[in-house]
């Protein structure tokens, strides 16, 4: 499992999620929630608990690597986002592959790919840069640091606003996968599938 690191922009601070963030994340997520039609958000004390504690027993499971978003000028946290569908490539070629199993030392193991998901912020911190700024952390560490070959995003076909964000980015749209899962609003959804490569990476 890669190892927790933080990640500093201008705007922005990505911390490893834990335990302290639960208040920060119960305010961040208790604005205005008419933007989270196709994305969960805790909503109050007690959800927010379940949301870290479920994100951090998925990180032990080598399955993701939250963050809390924390705004820089004032050290509020505004948000949440993550690396998940982490994926391996080194050692000796297995088939049918496992998925997300390292080979040697899990403590020392980085992906060859990954996935940034997971991502909402408080009404108050939406466009105003900080969603790219996160974004482009996370990429810079995932293409820079980790050497992924891709870094893959997902969202619900209908919420126009996070696909145009994530073109933003320069990710390349894959196509859409129709009645892909069932989504929050419990209709069955289709999932738009974006990519940007390491060979296409620029600062």
């Amino acid at each position: 499992m890669p190892a927790p690191v933080v990640l500093t922009g201008r705007r922005t601070r990505l911390e490893p999620l834990a335990p302290h963030h639960v208040e920060g994340l119960a305010r961040a997520g208790g604005e205005d929630r008419a933007s989270y039609a196709f994305t969960p958000v805790p909503h109050g004390p007690e959800a927010a608990r379940d949301y870290v504690e479920r994100a951090l027993a998925d990180q032990a499971a080598g399955r993701a690597l939250p963050f809390a978003v924390v705004r820089a000028d004032d050290g509020r946290v505004v948000g949440s986002t993550r690396f998940l569908e982490l994926d391996y490539w080194q050692g000796p070629l297995v088939w049918p592959p496992v998925p997300g199993v390292p080979y040697g030392d899990p403590r020392t193991a980085v992906p060859d790919a990954a996935e940034i998901g997971n991502t909402w912020l408080a009404a108050g911190a939406q466009g105003a840069g900080i969603n790219t700024e996160a974004k482009l952390l996370l990429l810079r560490h995932a293409f820079e640091t980790w050497r992924v070959r891709r870094v893959s995003f997902r969202a619900d076909a209908r919420n126009l606003r996070s696909r145009a964000a994530i073109e933003r980015l320069g990710a390349r749209c894959e196509g859409v996968r129709r009645a892909h899962s069932r989504g929050l609003d419990g209709t069955v959804r289709s999932t738009a599938f974006y990519s940007a490569r390491r060979s296409s990476w620029t600062t």
